[in-house]
């Protein structure tokens, strides 16, 4: 191997980024078609993604279930699937019990048709969480979102600009 294929410099473009938005539209455009037309011949869909991404709707038994990952199967009974450029809803069944799952688009972290050993992985991050205080309730008054007896704390951004080469 040449010294430069092990060398090689960083990007300032977001490549690795870019490729996975566009692969996501395939997954994207493969749920629109199914969801429009029914699953053609013995195609069928394992999606894996993470519980715990913002925007992820399942209820807190299946949470508890799976906190990190959960794959589900587009097969034979699934029912209300839709689809845009952000998410996916569908409904499925678990234990006998029907259930609509939303899933942001951005939290699949895998995507497979076995049919045709067809496969997508995805790199995904989930952003910390951000945990809101209790806020008591008011009875028509307006609640302060801090306390009123001292200043607000102020962060100078000058420290995390950069700095420009003279």
């Amino acid at each position: 191997m040449a010294e430069d294929d092990l060398n090689t410099p960083e990007s300032l473009l977001p490549y690795d980024e870019w490729t996975q938005d566009a692969l996501r539209q395939v997954v994207v455009s493969a749920l629109r078609r199914v969801a429009a037309e029914g699953l053609p011949g013995g195609h069928h869909f394992y999606i894996t993604f993470k519980t715990a991404y913002p925007g992820v709707a399942i209820p807190d038994r299946l949470k508890t279930q799976y906190p990190d990952e959960m794959t589900i199967v587009l097969q034979h009974q699934f029912h209300a699937l839709e689809v845009d450029d952000a998410a996916m809803s569908v409904g499925l069944s678990f234990s006998g019990i029907p259930t609509t799952l939303v899933i942001p688009i951005a939290a699949i972290t895998s995507f497979a048709d076995p049919e045709v050993r067809f496969g997508l992985q995805f790199h995904v991050d989930v952003p910390e969480s951000v945990k809101v205080a209790d806020i008591p309730e008011s009875e028509g008054e307006d609640v302060p979102l801090r306390p009123a007896d001292g200043p607000a704390d102020v962060v100078s951004l000058d420290a995390f600009r950069r700095r420009q080469r003279d």
